[in-house]
């Protein structure tokens, strides 16, 4: 995942320690995510629901904290409904990494950037920066390469179905940051994300049930990775991340953020053994350009 938009921000940021510090161990914490999915060995629907259910109760008590807190209105349906788009998000995602590679899939993963100015002018006719329109086909052309869409060399089984499903997931995220963005206020962050968290789960659930992809019953291997994908990948790495992009500038925050995609790919080669091929790697050094000449613009 490659943004904060909606995330849960309740610890308070410690005073002497270094924001950007903060920002880079919590993008290498999401990065991470992508290496425990494919080290378990788990679908796509398994490790969306497990994910969703053991983050649960650390969401629960932040949920209960803030209702402590204050008496904020807060909406039901909205948060249902960008549940659902992040379950998406969350299965295809997880497919994607088993076909394509742990760090191409999430490369591919981060042009929600794109994606979510386009569906928000489509759907609330926010006018899109002129960035955006200039990013947009450099962008596609960096995914072709990024995806072996074009036919050149590509890592994986099937890099190209992986590259599909990673643009799927990235068209869920993005609806997930458009509703949470709209149903989000002041004094409900932690309950909207506890609401989406748990339709995410039950999305998991529809998709894998059906196509018998959901596993209830892994073992404690695979269990072990879910526990450390929702304590480190989801829950210490948006924590992390929250607490420092408030104290860093927009360009900064925003360079920060790539550190995602960027350890996601070095992660994959170190310690998966992937090896993306040059067309590959130079489509994803295009995708990553246009994503940061997006993102560091609608900052600023």
């Amino acid at each position: 995942m490659t943004t904060t938009e909606a995330r849960p921000a309740t610890v308070p940021s410690p005073t002497r320690v270094n924001p950007a510090l903060l920002a880079m161990a919590g993008s290498l914490c999401i990065a991470l995510s992508s290496v425990f999915i494919k080290v378990s060995g788990a679908s796509g629907s398994t490790s969306a629901f497990w994910r969703c259910l053991f983050s649960l109760p650390v969401l629960g008590a932040l949920l209960w904290w803030e209702r402590r807190r204050g008496t904020a209105r807060r909406r039901l349906l909205l948060p249902l409904l960008a549940g659902v788009g992040l379950g998406v998000d969350f299965v295809l995602w997880g497919d994607a990494i088993a076909l394509v590679g742990a760090g191409i899939a999430t490369v591919l993963l981060s042009v929600q950037v794109v994606i979510v100015p386009a569906v928000a002018y489509l759907v609330f006719r926010e006018r899109p920066s002129n960035r955006f329109v200039y990013a947009a086909p450099v962008l596609v052309g960096g995914i072709v390469l990024a995806g072996g869409l074009a036919g050149t060399p590509a890592f994986g089984p099937d890099p190209v179905l992986g590259a599909v499903l990673a643009l799927g997931a990235g068209v869920g995220f993005a609806a997930y940051l458009v509703l949470m963005r709209r149903s989000t206020g002041p004094g409900a962050r932690d309950h909207t994300l506890f609401l989406a968290t748990v339709s995410a789960g039950a999305v998991a659930v529809a998709i894998g049930v059906p196509t018998d992809r959901l596993d209830l019953s892994p073992g404690w291997p695979v269990l072990g990775w879910m526990l450390a994908l929702a304590l480190i990948g989801q829950i210490a790495g948006w924590l992390l991340i929250s607490t420092a992009l408030p104290r860093l500038s927009s360009a900064t925050g925003a360079t920060m953020m790539l550190l995602q995609p960027v350890g996601a790919i070095l992660m994959g080669v170190v310690l998966l053994h992937e090896r993306p091929s040059v067309p590959q790697l130079l489509g994803c050094l295009v995708v990553l350009g246009a994503v940061a000449f997006v993102s560091v613009g609608s900052r600023r």
